[in-house]
């Protein structure tokens, strides 16, 4: 199953269907927040950290902990880091430029909106990252991945021989 996932060009294919979905996604969702002007953490953060109490609390204390800690009192480098990163990101898997990379800032972020007690479609979006990752160098198949990856193994491939024949000679 493991190599299917890895290695076949169909499941490349749908991989990159799953891929360009999130990617669009992501896209969306920061474009909008940096073009509208009016995007701030802030209400959110307290929001949830208001969800933290009660009878069935929807946010764990230990992340209200945090996000009354760190991130609150960080709102504004939380707002600059949510929307670029999700544009980013977005760029990324929509390219399929160092998609596991960007898959997993997408999940960390998903992985924090739904500990913060949102639930949309973060849950799906983790799911179809999960594919993605475990999928490796197959998710970025059809994409720049197929040209980059190859040029940064040669590359550091290099930098490795200089730096022995750097070591040998010292």
């Amino acid at each position: 199953m493991l190599d299917l996932l890895r290695k076949n060009k169909i499941v490349a294919g749908i991989l990159a269907i799953f891929r360009i979905y999130l990617g669009y996604q992501f896209l969306h969702a920061g474009f909008g927040k940096i073009v509208g002007g009016s995007f701030d953490t802030t209400g959110f953060l307290q929001g949830a950290i208001a969800s933290s109490t009660g009878e069935h609390p929807a946010v764990q204390g230990w992340w209200a902990l945090f996000l009354e800690n760190v991130a609150l009192p960080n709102s504004g480098l939380f707002t600059f880091l949510v929307q670029w990163g999700e544009l980013l990101v977005g760029i990324a898997l929509i390219l399929g430029l160092f998609t596991n990379f960007a898959v997993l800032m997408g999940m960390l972020m998903n992985f924090s909106f739904l500990f913060s007690g949102t639930v949309s479609t973060n849950a799906q979006m983790v799911l179809l990252g999960i594919f993605v990752v475990v999928a490796g160098e197959n998710s970025g198949r059809y994409g720049l991945d197929r040209y980059a990856i190859p040029y940064f193994r040669k590359l550091l491939k290099n930098g490795t021989k200089k730096n022995k024949k750097g070591s040998l000679a010292a």
